[in-house]
């Protein structure tokens, strides 16, 4: 037997992003789905996630601002946007202390999940978006400015 494989059942390597992934897909998934609003969610950092038509579309942070500055950021967006309304959208929120956890825990969510918004460019604070030259993005090419 090989001197490594010998030790093989003794290794233990702590998944950490398995823990948080766990606790935090839980946690989210038991709170309640609000429709979603300019002032939905408390003026708190945390994650979020939004809905269309009960399909989980986007996972986001709302860290260096507030949940409640974000999620009203998304709804002005939907609101000045053509083939879509806010009635079929929904969220749901969880508020978290730390900068580092809510990194992780935006991260477990879009893991996760898989949000197709995600790479859109909905949730995009790009420098420039709109200007001539600049490569119009999925989401802007689905859901144009009224």
């Amino acid at each position: 037997m090989a001197e490594e494989s010998k030790w093989d059942k003794h290794l233990f390597v702590f998944e950490m992003d398995r823990a948080i992934r766990s606790q935090v897909i839980e946690k989210l998934e038991a709170s309640p789905r609000l429709v979603l609003s300019e002032n939905v969610a408390p003026p708190l950092k945390g994650v979020y996630t939004l809905y269309r038509k009960s399909k989980l579309v986007y996972a986001g942070k709302a860290m260096h601002t507030t949940l409640r500055r974000r999620l009203a950021e998304h709804t002005m967006k939907i609101k000045g946007r053509r083939n879509i309304t806010l009635k079929e959208m929904s969220c749901r929120f969880l508020t978290i202390e730390s900068d580092w956890f809510v990194r992780a825990a935006e991260e477990a969510l879009i893991v996760t999940y898989k949000p197709i918004w995600n790479a859109s460019g909905f949730g995009s604070h790009v420098p420039g978006r709109g200007r001539p030259g600049i490569r119009v993005c999925k989401w802007d090419q689905e859901f144009p400015p009224r």
